[in-house]
């Protein structure tokens, strides 16, 4: 029943994605970008808890305390800061990693694909950090990076403010040629 809402959804998502990560001069990963989403794993999951407003995995979340198909997806998507842990030598306990430039500017185009997707003619360029700051309140944020969360807040506040032509500008010349910013 909601396999082609569900299809068109990933696709749009993708599509979207995969325009900003061009602007900025990320072809690799506007291509790739959440491919593993067309898994069996994925798939099936996403027309199983689909409501068009929201990720299935938060419906899937919500039933059995925990999603298989987000399980399956933070592991094989580096834009995903849950991607970014590794056992410490030091503490032998899982820590975060600060992540990479491009997957950090994945990361910020899939945030704003996902408000774009959800959220339709009522986006806002403030949607994405609105959104992460609900998350910070809801939801431990500590297997992120502290200079991850710099970074991300740091492009979520200038694209609310400065809005996406900016944003990108600056992510082409700053983000992406590993200049120091949200130090």
């Amino acid at each position: 029943m909601y396999f082609w809402k569900h299809l068109r959804t990933v696709m749009k998502h993708r599509r979207l994605v995969r325009k900003g990560c061009f602007a900025v001069g990320l072809y690799k990963q506007g291509l790739t970008h959440d491919l593993s989403k067309y898994s069996p794993t994925e798939f099936r999951s996403g027309l199983k808890y689909y409501q068009g407003t929201r990720s299935p995995n938060s419906k899937e979340r919500e039933l059995f305390g925990y999603s298989m198909a987000w399980m399956h997806h933070k592991g094989r998507n580096r834009h995903h800061f849950e991607y970014w842990t590794d056992l410490s030598v030091k503490t032998k306990r899982y820590e975060p990693v600060h992540m990479p430039r491009k997957y950090l500017v994945e990361m910020v185009m899939d945030r704003i694909a996902a408000c774009k997707t959800y959220h339709g003619k009522d986006y806002k360029e403030g949607d994405a950090l609105e959104y992460l700051q609900g998350s910070l309140e809801g939801r431990d944020l500590s297997m992120m990076h502290e200079q991850t969360k710099r970074e991300l807040l740091y492009l979520l506040t200038m694209l609310r403010d400065k809005g996406e032509k900016e944003t990108f500008r600056f992510i082409r010349e700053v983000v992406l040629k590993d200049r120091p910013f949200a130090e």
